[in-house]
C-alpha cells in the first residue's frame, strides 16, 4: 500500500499503482467526472498516469489554472491533427498554451489559410473530440525520435529533438496525429466540447527573423459551450 496525502492534510492509503482518476473516483464519482489533470509530488501528470509510491496528491478541475493550461495545450494537438487531416503535408513548430488558449505555428509551404478557412477547421476538430481520442505517452530514443521526424520531412521538430538529452523525449499521440511533447494532457478529447480559432499571424520560427516566417493560428477552447459564449461576449 501507498500513502497519499491531500492539500487538505489527510492522508488515504491505496494500492501501488493506482491512478489519479481511480483517486478521485474513490472519493467522489462527481469529482472524478470534473477533474481534468492532477499534480502528484508537485509534477502536474495525466489523470490515468500510475502511482507507485508515497505522493502529495493535488486534484486539478477547470477552475484551476493547471487545468485549463493542460486542456488548452492538449486542444493544440487536437487542432493539429485537424490540420494535418485537412492540409496533407503541413509542418509543425511549436505549440503551446497561453494565458488564455493557444496557438500552434505550421509551415504549410505553398499554401494559405484565411479566416474564412478557419470554421472548417473548428468544425474538423469537434468531429475528432467527440471520437474521444486518448492521448497516448510513449517514450522514445533520440534515435527514434529523429528517425520518425525525418522520414515525416519536418526539419522543425528535428531541429528541437537535436537540443534534447537522450532518455528525455516523449511522443504523444491522439487518433492519427502523433507530436513530440512533453505533455502533461488530458486523458481523452472528449471533454473538448467548444472551439473557436480566433486569429492568424505571422511568426518567425523560434522568434528568429533569418528564419522562415509560419502561420501561427491561435484558438481557445472549452469543456462547455456556455462558457465559449460567455468568453465571446
Amino acid at each position: 500500500m501507498i500513502k497519499i496525502t491531500f492539500p487538505d492534510g489527510s492522508v488515504r492509503q491505496y494500492e501501488k499503482g493506482i491512478t489519479p482518476y481511480e483517486i478521485a473516483q474513490s472519493i467522489s464519482p462527481k469529482l472524478a467526472q470534473e477533474v481534468l489533470v492532477a499534480t502528484v509530488n508537485g509534477k502536474i501528470c495525466e489523470l490515468n498516469r500510475p502511482i507507485n509510491e508515497d505522493a502529495a496528491i493535488k486534484l486539478h478541475k477547470w477552475e484551476d489554472e493547471e487545468a485549463k493550461r493542460t486542456f488548452w495545450h492538449s486542444s493544440s494537438h487536437l487542432m493539429a491533427e485537424a490540420l494535418e487531416l485537412l492540409y496533407p503535408g503541413v509542418k509543425f513548430g511549436i505549440g503551446p498554451a497561453i494565458e488564455i488558449g493557444f496557438y500552434y505555428d505550421i509551415d504549410l509551404g505553398d499554401r494559405v489559410i484565411a479566416e474564412s478557412d478557419l470554421k472548417r477547421i473548428e468544425d474538423k476538430m469537434l468531429e475528432l473530440a467527440k471520437e474521444k481520442q486518448h492521448f497516448v505517452r510513449r517514450e522514445v530514443s533520440k534515435e527514434e525520435a529523429m528517425k520518425t521526424y525525418s522520414d515525416k520531412g519536418d526539419q522543425y521538430k528535428c531541429e528541437l529533438i537535436r537540443d534534447l538529452e537522450d532518455g528525455t523525449i516523449t511522443f504523444y499521440t491522439n487518433g492519427s496525429f502523433t507530436d513530440l511533447c512533453r505533455g502533461p494532457h488530458l486523458v481523452d478529447t472528449s471533454v473538448i466540447k467548444a472551439v473557436k480559432l480566433t486569429s492568424i499571424a505571422g511568426a518567425y520560427w523560434r522568434g528568429n527573423e533569418k528564419n522562415k516566417m509560419l502561420t501561427r493560428i491561435y484558438g481557445v477552447t472549452f469543456p462547455q459551450k456556455k462558457l465559449l459564449d460567455e468568453y465571446l461576449i
